[in-house]
């Protein structure tokens, strides 16, 4: 059977939903599926850009190639799923979150002026029919389900995916810092991870792996309120450094606002590793329970994360018993029934 992922991506930039996406073609062809993935930029550098990127998707005949018909065609994030097939099926990563809940806000990329407001209305459109007229409906979380339902009336059913280093994570000890991986970016709070740092107590520590816009930020943020020594900014690292960061940390944290779904609280859970967030992350507390395998703090607060942290350090036996937790809470999230689910239209 011959598949095509449909995906998009922003030029120069690579996280977990490009990572998803690598990780399901892998998923799909050790099954046998004769697979290839269809990806074209997705440019939202204006208005009319934005648009022009949906269309062409509509625009796009996937029915055939090199003359053998394209059986199922699995697509995933806006605006993919604007493709035409007999076949398809939407596995939602998320919409394009600023024509919905973070339309108006910091986070958000429109105004609230006439002319946004009609690009909102057309997207909505959009994604009404493209989602709408999907043979199946899938979403990478229960948070994304939720506002499909809230915001276009559709339902869907959710498929966790495993992160991409399930079978390599491991632990090793229960160190003295708390590990954040991740784009260094406003959505991803670890601003307020640096900030907690000035009010802890403890001798914990804070290790910080990832680049981006905040990155000049932070690394001033650091020095002007004497955090050297406390707090590192590690940039980059690698699939073996990320695993052993993983396996020696104390902690993770993991507080974005309102997120998606959060492969950071798989990966800390697989690690046996318990996760700080917080109140408002969205998907992440789908998995993360305060007191049994996590903090959740009731706000992104640094002082709140600093006790928490705290917390950890001063009870390592806490810490493991709930890193022991977070492992059983991912038991059930596999790759088999998120390729049964999505292949399920496709004769046997």
């Amino acid at each position: 059977m011959r598949v095509c992922i449909c995906s998009t991506k922003i030029p120069f930039s690579y996280g977990g939903a490009e990572i998803l996406d690598e990780k399901l073609e892998v998923e799909l062809s050790r099954r046998g599926f004769d697979v290839d993935r269809i990806t074209l930029p997705f440019n939202w550098s204006s208005k009319r850009e934005l648009l022009k990127s949906g269309l062409v998707w509509r625009l796009l005949d996937l029915k055939t190639a090199t003359g053998e018909d394209i059986d199922l065609v699995i697509a995933t994030r806006f605006p993919s799923y604007l493709i035409r097939h007999r076949n398809k099926v939407v596995w939602l990563y998320h919409q394009f979150r600023q024509a919905y809940d973070l339309y108006g806000t910091r986070y958000g990329f429109l105004d609230q002026g006439a002319d946004s407001q009609a690009v909102v209305e057309t997207i909505h459109a959009m994604d009404r029919r493209g989602l709408g007229e999907a043979r199946a409906l899938y979403t990478i979380a229960r948070n994304v389900a939720h506002r499909l339902e809230t915001h276009n009336g559709l339902e869907a059913e959710t498929l966790y995916p495993p992160p991409k280093l399930a079978d390599q994570l491991r632990c090793d000890r229960y160190g003295d810092y708390v590990f954040f991986a991740g784009r260094l970016d406003d959505m991803k709070r670890v601003e307020t991870m640096v900030r907690a740092f000035m009010h802890t107590k403890s001798g914990v520590k804070g290790m910080i792996a990832g680049t981006g816009p905040l990155q000049a930020k932070l690394e001033s943020l650091i020095v002007d309120s004497g955090l050297q020594g406390k707090v590192e900014l590690l940039g980059w690292i690698d699939d073996e450094e990320l695993l052993d960061h993983y396996a020696r940390c104390l902690a993770v944290f993991h507080a974005p606002y309102d997120e998606d779904y959060g492969f950071v609280t798989l990966e800390a859970f697989g690690a046996l590793k318990p996760v700080v967030t917080a109140a408002d992350s969205g998907g992440v507390l789908e998995f993360v329970r305060d007191g049994v395998n996590g903090r959740v703090c009731r706000a992104a607060d640094p002082k709140l994360m600093a006790r928490a942290f705290d917390e950890l350090f001063e009870d390592r036996p806490r810490a493991r018993a709930m890193g022991e937790k977070g492992k059983e809470a991912i038991a059930d999230v596999s790759w088999d029934r998120v390729i049964d689910e999505l292949t399920a239209s496709l004769p046997v």
